[in-house]
């Protein structure tokens, strides 16, 4: 009965939405605004953002969790430095399942995170714009880099802080194994048990530093790749531009271009976070010092004691544990996020421009 009315519930939803849209076209076509215009057009967009951010992390998922395993791997009982030698390892262990381990619970935290990601950017975008044209007196002024810059970073805090706690269970999810002392069954189970044992502040472990983290690095995603391509558009360079549009290579190009500046910029604060989200877990420090070897707790008073602990006992190095793995992963899944975004929005008929 329950399944049934799952499938009643959603097909009813579709069907809505699919006479919505054929409502809107007409009335379109007619030269009217249908009164649900605005509704509709802001549930496209957070569609098309969830379903950008689902698809670029399940293409990268193994390289994400090889990541998450060596930024909080034990530095005295290495088993894998390279990423190749990090895969085999995995698949080895925990076979083609383990290569994917915490991505459902990934995708449940970044198809909300991407949906509200997307839609915040262009929503602050478009607020900035006027208040901009306001201050200037130029009704023809365009956003600058800088004021991008200041769109991506207020985007990338609002989804961050909206979908914090599925993050900060997400990783510990990631970094449990089949020998692991105590096994999370999944999102909702972690959820109730962090808040059980750990209480509700505990959900929010390490979101200082994402706060940190995420204004250089969704910030700079969002700037680097419109201002990339609003370049490429108006100079027509390299002769990439066909009837004023660029192709889809050289979007994932620019959206290649922004994940590296970005993540190389942040990274730093990425480590510090996940290691501040296992503190407080009693079975984190099997995983983090290995194999239970050490009973000393995992303990940071703040962000700044994290810093201090992980370069005085590890180096400068341990901040960029992972990187490389990241930076393989991190190319592809943002380039794949902003052509994906940029496809459905077009295949739902998403007015794309940023304008008053």
């Amino acid at each position: 009965m329950a399944s049934e009315d799952v499938k009643s519930t959603g097909e009813s939803a579709v069907t809505t939405f699919v006479n919505l849209a054929a409502e809107e076209a007409k009335l379109a076509r007619e030269g009217v605004k249908a009164p649900g215009h605005a509704i509709l057009s802001v549930f496209k967009s957070l569609v098309a953002g969830g379903v950008a951010g689902g698809v670029s992390r399940t293409a990268v998922a193994p390289l994400e969790r090889l990541k998450i395993l060596l930024q909080v791997q034990n530095p005295h009982n290495i088993k894998y430095n390279g990423t190749i030698q990090g895969l085999k390892y995995i698949w080895r262990t925990e076979g083609f399942r383990g290569l994917f381990k915490g991505n459902g619970t990934n995708c449940a935290r970044i198809v909300p995170n991407s949906a509200v990601k997307f839609f915040s950017y262009e929503q602050a975008a478009s607020g900035i714009l006027w208040f901009y044209r306001q201050q200037t007196g130029n009704e023809d002024a365009q956003l600058t880099p800088l004021l991008r810059l200041g769109a991506g970073a207020c985007a990338g805090i609002i989804a961050m802080s909206a979908t914090y706690p599925m993050d900060m269970v997400r990783g510990r999810i990631t970094v449990q194994t089949e020998k692991s002392p105590y096994q999370y069954r999944g999102m909702l189970h972690a959820l109730r048990t962090v808040y059980v044992e750990e209480g509700f502040r505990a959900l929010y472990k390490g979101w200082l530093p994402s706060v940190i983290g995420v204004i250089p690095y969704v910030g700079l995603n969002f700037a680097v790749y419109e201002s990339l391509k609003e370049w490429l558009v108006q100079t027509k360079s390299f002769g990439l531009v066909e009837d004023g549009e660029l192709g889809v290579t050289t979007r994932l190009a620019c959206g290649a271009a922004a994940g590296t500046v970005g993540q190389t910029v942040a990274y730093p604060l990425d480590v510090i976070r996940r290691r501040m989200q296992m503190v407080g877990w009693k079975d984190a420090a099997s995983i983090v010092r290995g194999d239970g070897r050490a009973k000393t707790p995992l303990e940071y008073s703040g962000m700044i004691d994290a810093f201090r602990k992980t370069v005085r006992h590890e180096g400068f190095g341990a901040l960029y544990k992972g990187l490389v793995p990241n930076s393989v992963k991190v190319v592809p899944s943002i380039a794949i996020a902003f052509v994906t975004y940029e496809v459905v929005k077009d295949i739902l008929g998403v007015e794309m421009r940023i304008s008053d």
